[in-house]
């Protein structure tokens, strides 16, 4: 038994500054005062330990409220992206059984009529804790704590059950490779419903860290100006932009966790030149978020860190340790973790060990095509693309040929929105990827919002074949 870090954190360090939101900036005292009081507030409604609680908003102090309040009463928080529409959102609750709802969005009487609405009043709570020192309650940190939605790159997302003990060896082993203290704030840029952003909570709790909330009213460049950002989770192309309009924004920061895929040389040797220590990644919901971390101007996407293990079989990825998940959650309410006899959970993400220990990713195994007998890997050809200047995404899919079967075929996404010539293109590949695999037919991006944390390659490569 023992109680979350969060009030741990509370108890080491009761006046360090827990949250910051548009300026207003909450200790670790009134932080954890605050949760223990929504905690007795949610008994109050009668949810019980194991009792789901779905939560639908945007990023948003109360969303840190909640999670933390759930991981004390035993709840199993459950966020779910506001940018679903309410049928998606329906279907996604009646499979998961998710009958307890909070969101603050007027908009979605519908989802009120399949759920009870939870509607707790945060300021009142707040305000009647001015005096208080109430206790926080103790919890079994091996017992499920929240539910994730994976990508869901084959068929429906799938509930992804963690307990707090995943969560705690995920961060503790995150914090060895990327430092953090009571006086870093790490912005949370990637939302709660994604293991990116509870990753960032869990890792801040563990310091004595500032989570500092997004100001949707400021561009990020003069949020990082105004705010105590020391460390900032990115995609390339966000990190391209700030260099390319604001490099002085960047001045604050110590560290940048940097996703989306291969980052070039261009962006690292900047890095460098402001002083800023960038790091790479893999990672996966079912692990808790970060596998293998290491500085971004090594090539690869890491060594693995502690509390994981990691093996490889037959070219695929697998994975065990401390902080692999529980389970998907099944219509029955039971867990079904997908392993073999020793415990070893398939990525079905295809890579390598160089000699120095660096983790090499390949692409998806359900991404690889066969073009005229030869196994092609879209990733790698992406990965190619990318480096030319005018490039900012690829998308590589194999499209039907009586001859070879597939064919490489690519959607290109550029600065300028026009193409570079097929023959520039591939003067450009031929010493990077092996002659077949370079693609046939380019295609310019179509027009769309295809990304959410990662660019929805399926829905992008429908749009293009399906185009007349």
């Amino acid at each position: 038994m023992a109680v979350s870090p969060l009030h741990q954190a509370a108890a080491r360090q009761p006046d360090a500054i827990a949250l910051l939101s548009s300026g207003q900036r909450y200790s670790y005292r009134q932080l954890s005062q605050q949760v223990i009081a929504l905690g007795a507030w949610l008994s109050q409604q009668g949810l019980t330990r194991g009792d789901k609680l779905a939560a639908i908003a945007s990023n948003c102090v109360n969303m840190v409220l909640l999670y933390w309040a759930c991981v004390d009463r035993g709840l199993l928080f459950s966020p779910l992206s506001p940018k679903f529409p309410d049928q998606q959102l329906l279907e996604i609750m009646q499979r998961l059984q998710l009958n307890q709802l909070w969101c603050p969005d007027e908009h979605r009487a519908q989802l009120w009529q399949h759920a009870q609405r939870l509607q707790p009043d945060f300021n009142a709570l707040a305000e009647s804790l001015a005096d208080s020192n109430n206790q926080p309650p103790e919890i079994e940190i091996d017992r499920p704590v929240d539910i994730l939605l994976t990508s869901g790159s084959s068929g429906l997302p799938k509930g992804a059950v963690h307990s707090l003990s995943n969560h705690i060896a995920n961060a503790s082993g995150s914090l060895q490779r990327i430092s953090l203290s009571t006086n870093d704030g790490w912005l949370l840029s990637l939302p709660l419903f994604h293991i990116g952003g509870l990753a960032i909570v869990n890792r801040c709790a563990l310091s004595a860290a500032t989570i500092v909330m997004v100001d949707d009213n400021l561009p990020l460049s003069e949020q990082l100006q105004r705010d105590p950002i020391s460390h900032l989770s990115l995609v390339a192309t966000q990190l391209q932009r700030l260099l390319a309009d604001s490099p002085a924004s960047l001045s604050k920061v110590k560290c940048l966790l940097l996703g989306g895929g291969a980052i070039g040389t261009e962006l690292t040797d900047a890095l460098q030149q402001l002083g800023i220590s960038a790091f790479t990644s893999y990672g996966m919901t079912e692990m808790g978020s970060q596998i293998t971390t290491s500085a971004a101007h090594i090539l690869g996407s890491g060594e693995l860190l502690p509390n994981r293990e990691l093996c490889i079989k037959d070219g695929v990825i697998w994975v065990k340790g401390a902080t692999l998940f529980l389970g998907y959650l099944q219509p029955d309410g039971s867990l079904l973790r997908d392993t073999d006899s020793d415990g070893w959970f398939c990525t079905k993400d295809r890579g390598y060990f160089d000699e120095h220990g660096q983790l090499h990713i390949q692409g998806r195994s359900d991404n690889m095509f066969i073009c005229g007998g030869e196994n092609i890997q879209p990733e790698e050809v992406e990965a190619a693309l990318k480096l030319h200047p005018q490039i900012v995404d690829a998308i590589v899919f194999g499209e039907a040929n009586e001859e070879f079967g597939l064919l490489p075929s690519a959607i290109l996404k550029t600065r300028d929105g026009t193409l570079p010539s097929e023959a520039e293109l591939t003067e450009f590949l031929l010493p990077k990827i092996a002659r077949f695999k370079r693609p046939r037919v380019y295609y310019a991006w179509p027009h769309g919002d295809f990304q959410g944390l990662k660019v929805q390659r399926k829905k992008v490569i429908q749009a293009i074949i399906t185009t007349p």
